[in-house]
């Protein structure tokens, strides 16, 4: 009997170890397998697409800052942190071995870049600060954060230093709307109606290729308006307006 116990015993402590080592480094059992031809065909699309992201950014920062040059130096600073990104997933490609299909990634910004590049030549910064400063930083931080939990090791490091910035970047462009909503509203909601369906296009464009990443969908698409609509909040829109710039991505 005393043996028996002992037993149960020891079985009770290395069954309470591995518990407290999982809670503490929770193994995922959906990780991809990186090493497959598939992987690393979608990854050669979706790593072009978060490297021209971060170079279209750096662009969009030094873009606005001509818009509003008193703040020059402060979204100077923003555009170097997205060419620092751009190294940093430049080096995940390379870590797996992957080129990244850049002309695949342009084209997929394609008609997000015409629209910014259309609303500088106007003047319209309100529309440049939602384009790059909420929809594509929101974009950004909603995809990372799902990539994070399925990503390789080195990719994960990355993507979690990038994420913290990213956060900066929404700040910016959401504490300049919120100073300036009453003159600004209106070009707000027209712009969103806009370019906010470009961003489900986009996604349903690379949904294959995120799925083999063990990435989902609705899971990205989910993520983002989550985040959008809190930004949305932040600025000082009321809850009937952030409905009706939301219903503008499922149209």
């Amino acid at each position: 009997m005393h043996n028996e116990l002992k037993i149960t015993d020891m079985q009770t402590l290395e069954s309470n170890k591995k518990n407290i080592e999982e809670s503490i480094n929770p193994i995922s059992l959906d990780l991809p397998d990186f090493t497959t031809d598939s992987y690393k065909d979608a990854y050669s699309r979706i790593n072009a697409i978060v490297i021209e992201g971060e170079q279209e950014a750096h662009d969009n920062y030094i873009s606005i800052a001509t818009l509003i040059p008193n703040e020059l130096e402060e979204l100077t600073k923003l555009a170097r942190m997205e060419m620092k990104h751009k190294k940093g997933f430049t080096a995940c490609g390379r870590n797996l071995g992957v080129v990244a299909d850049m002309d695949f990634a342009k084209k997929f910004f394609s008609k997000l870049h015409g629209n910014f590049q259309v609303a500088l030549e106007k003047g319209n910064l309100t529309t440049c600060l939602l384009i790059q400063a909420i929809l594509i930083e929101a974009f950004a931080i909603s995809a990372y954060n799902v990539y994070i939990r399925v990503a390789d090791p080195f990719a994960k490091k990355i993507t979690e230093g990038v994420v913290k910035d990213e956060y900066l970047h929404l700040n910016y462009g959401q504490e300049w709307l919120k100073e300036n909503l009453s003159t600004c509203k209106e070009e707000l909601m027209e712009a969103n109606k806009v370019n906010l369906p470009l961003i489900k296009k986009m996604l349903d464009e690379v949904a294959d290729d995120a799925s083999v990443l063990a990435m989902d969908r609705e899971e990205l698409m989910e993520e983002f308006m989550i985040a959008y609509q809190d930004t949305l909040m932040e600025i000082g829109l009321d809850n009937r307006e952030i409905a009706r710039m939301a219903m503008a991505a499922i149209v």
